[in-house]
């Protein structure tokens, strides 16, 4: 088990690069911020040149790959970094320098378990772009198939793992010291922010599951043709090499060159609006890093996605509140809005469903029916996180990617097309899937899917109840199980004593060192 001292050191390092670019000036400044946070934050920048205008996303860079995907992670939350730092994390798209092909070559023989030149025709020394985790070289497999060839970077794994390590110690000194300041840290959760980054991060860390996940949400588009996932080639797939289709595309950044292709780009943009949202509300499983980087266009008018690390996953649920509270934005409807936020348990029941409507209305009305240069998603979810607070609102983890993403996907479109109005463009999609799952034969379906299952559980019910209450002449129930001290070594007092002076020696040695 790492240390504290060897936490906070790490801490300390990580500090002083945030405040040399600025970054932690939001956090010291902002009122919810414990006092001995505010404290730490100070003597942190003690001393160093502190610029003008924040530079949140070069700060990440600077401090390491596994500080770029929890500054990815941290874009997802204004409510904690504040809109400002939030809207400059999106930044963050993973571009590093490159390993020499004399490192990646072994790695990948020996993930594939065999020579190079047995599984491809042709191997591009020269990779076409290199990330936190991996970089990407093009390829020819023997059958004469282009692919490109994801290799994940040597070591990168102790790397997160020591770095996450450190990030959840943090947190929970984060929480430990909010205890007593009001619990407004503790309302933000950041120590399950952290878990939800821990999280994403294995699943990125295992290329086999991220080409199940690009299989998968194949399978689920496959009623969407103008948005293409490209194929798995799992011949030449481990958990630390991913080989898949090759993407002949222009990239969605490249405006200029869309255009002189002849693109239809209010067209491109609508076709990414609309795949994202059946990704989400109908399928309920979504490519959660949209950026232009990862989108390609293709003849047609089509679209390709690659990248498929970070996904994001909601329950049927979750989703026909998601789709209700959408559609209660689009037409107005801030009542039925505010009733699906309480019956989800988002609002805790003390508050006034009828005040949390006000407070949506005040929202939502200011952007209907404008154009998204002017009032957009990203301002709206501003909009709710302000409230939060208000309405003592808890994180809720599961549409933290889907917040994340909603910005991104409205930040690819409006480049596309400036004047896309997306609730035009997103209300028929939302309106028809909750005709289809919430409409009369949607519930006569669901009833009857309810009472099979229960009629299916009646043998094993009455089979408990007979074992529990056996007829005459049947075995008697077994005697209750004999009670068992619990010996706890030392007392309990001695385990919370230990762990409260290694908090405090963690914290005395950070002072130290600061000092």
């Amino acid at each position: 088990m790492t240390s504290s001292i060897v936490h906070s050191w790490r801490l300390l390092k990580w500090g002083r690069t945030l405040a040399r670019h600025g970054a932690l000036r939001g956090l010291e400044q902002d009122p919810n911020t414990p006092p001995r946070v505010r404290r730490m934050l100070r003597l942190a920048r003690f001393g160093a040149r502190v610029p003008a205008q924040p530079g949140y996303a070069d700060a990440f860079e600077a401090i390491g790959p596994a500080a770029i995907k929890l500054g990815q992670t941290l874009a997802t939350r204004p409510d904690i970094v504040g809109d400002e730092a939030a809207l400059d994390l999106l930044r963050l798209q993973d571009a590093l320098p490159p390993l020499p092909f004399s490192v990646i070559k072994p790695q990948i023989e020996k993930s594939l378990g065999r020579p190079l030149e047995t599984l491809f025709a042709s191997f591009d020394e020269n990779p076409v772009g290199a990330a936190s985790i991996a970089q990407v070289h093009r390829a020819v497999t023997i059958d004469g198939r282009p692919v490109a060839v994801k290799v994940q970077r040597p070591g990168v794994e102790a790397d997160f793992a020591e770095a996450i390590d450190t990030y959840e110690w943090a947190a929970a000194q984060l929480e430990a010291a909010d205890r007593n300041g009001g619990g407004e840290i503790t309302r933000l959760q950041p120590r399950l922010v952290i878990a939800t980054f821990k999280r994403w991060t294995a699943r990125e860390l295992d290329f086999r599951r991220e080409a199940a996940s690009a299989s998968e949400l194949a399978e689920g588009m496959a009623s969407e043709p103008n948005f293409h996932v490209p194929a798995i080639d799992w011949a030449r797939t481990s958990g630390k090499v991913l080989t898949l289709e090759w993407i002949d595309g222009i990239k969605l950044s490249n405006r200029d060159a869309l255009a002189a292709a002849g693109f239809d780009l209010p067209l491109l943009a609508q076709t990414l609006i609309h795949a994202f949202l059946r990704q989400a509300i109908a399928e309920g499983f979504f490519h959660a890093d949209l950026h232009q980087g990862n989108l390609f266009a293709l003849p047609g008018n089509r679209i390709a996605a690659v990248d498929f690390g970070i996904m994001g996953r909601i329950d049927r649920r979750a989703r026909i509140w998601l789709a209700e509270i959408l559609y209660g934005l689009i037409t107005g409807n801030y009542r039925r809005v505010a009733e699906i936020h309480f019956e989800a348990g988002y609002v805790p029941p003390h508050h006034d469903v009828a005040e949390f409507a006000t407070a949506l209305r005040a929202v939502g009305e200011p952007m209907r029916g404008l154009p998204v240069k002017e009032m957009s998603i990203g301002m709206m979810l501003d909009g709710l996180f302000s409230i939060t607070r208000d309405f003592d609102m808890v994180t809720q983890p599961h549409l933290l990617l889907l917040q994340k993403t909603m910005v991104m996907v409205e930040g690819v479109a409006t480049a596309l097309d400036p004047d896309i109005n997306l609730w035009e463009t997103a209300g028929p999609l939302v309106e028809e899937w909750i005709r289809t799952e919430l409409g009369p034969e949607a519930a006569i379906a669901d009833r009857i899917v309810s009472d099979v299952k229960t009629l299916y559980r009646l043998p094993e019910l009455v089979r408990r109840i007979e074992a529990r209450f056996p007829p005459p002449g049947g075995a008697p129930p077994a005697p209750p199980l004999r009670e068992i001290e619990v010996v706890r070594i030392g007392g309990g007092w001695r385990y919370a004593a230990v762990g409260l002076a290694s908090a405090l020696a963690g914290i005395a040695a950070t002072w130290t060192m600061i000092g």
